[in-house]
């Protein structure tokens, strides 16, 4: 049964202050579930990386409150937020932040190492989270010796290997072509429907819309509105 993963009721962020002050968010309220891949899209400068900060605990809202898993985290000082997103989150981002002297099996041990988990089970682990990516096989190589879809495909292993139940992802098509882009997009709807987890994406990218169940769309720092996704319309006949 899918549940909620993140809740945000009436969100306001105003960045700067004085005659440099944007209200980047105005009023946002979204609901994300385990099992659902979401797509936000909209025009640069709407406040979607804003909202994406906000949601991933990375930014304080200026008003409103954000529930995580049903922890609320405006009650929260740094270090259990820091705790929080450990838990609960994975982030992608477009340019995949691997450490180039690392192989693609330490890139995602770190997260582990992070968290104090440096066992032989933490190995086993990491090993899994690129077997569910489809790339074990090169587990030993290093980044430079890797495809742009297989980079990605590493930066995914990393962002599931604790177990987040909600994966934010911030334009993870943006650097691949069509085809790895593709691939990309059906390893996070996977991620979503077989290991019920919750994705959020973050997009400019028209070719990505049928892997979603919705697309909520933003302006201006508001959500203007929301849509059944193509994958969930498919699944209607």
């Amino acid at each position: 049964m899918s549940k909620f993963v993140i809740e945000a009721v009436n969100i306001t962020k105003v960045l700067g202050s004085g005659a440099s002050q944007v209200k980047a968010l105005d009023g946002v309220n979204l609901s994300l579930r385990t099992g659902e891949l979401v797509l936000l899209m909209g025009p640069s400068g709407c406040g979607k990386t804003t909202l994406l900060s906000v949601l991933g605990c990375m930014l304080s809202p200026t008003q409103g409150v954000v529930r995580l898993s049903g922890h609320l985290t405006s009650r929260l000082g740094p270090e259990q937020l820091a705790k929080l997103r450990r838990e609960y989150l994975g982030f992608v981002f477009q340019s995949y932040h691997l450490f180039p002297t690392l192989s693609a099996l330490d890139n995602v041990r770190l997260t582990l190492d992070v968290r104090r988990e440096r066992s032989k089970q933490a190995t086993v682990k990491a090993k899994n989270a690129l077997s569910i990516v489809n790339i074990a096989h090169k587990a030993e190589l290093y980044p430079q010796e890797l495809s742009t879809g297989e980079q990605q495909r590493v930066a995914i292993a990393r962002s599931i290997v604790g177990g987040a139940a909600m994966l934010l992802a911030d334009e993870p098509t943006a650097a691949l072509d069509s085809a790895n882009g593709h691939s990309i997009m059906t390893v996070l709807s996977r991620m979503a429907r077989d290991f019920s987890r919750g994705v959020l994406v973050v997009t400019h990218d028209p070719r990505i819309l049928p892997f979603a169940d919705r697309i909520i769309r933003m302006e201006d720092g508001r959500i203007v509105g929301e849509e059944r996704g193509l994958r969930h319309a498919n699944e209607l006949h």
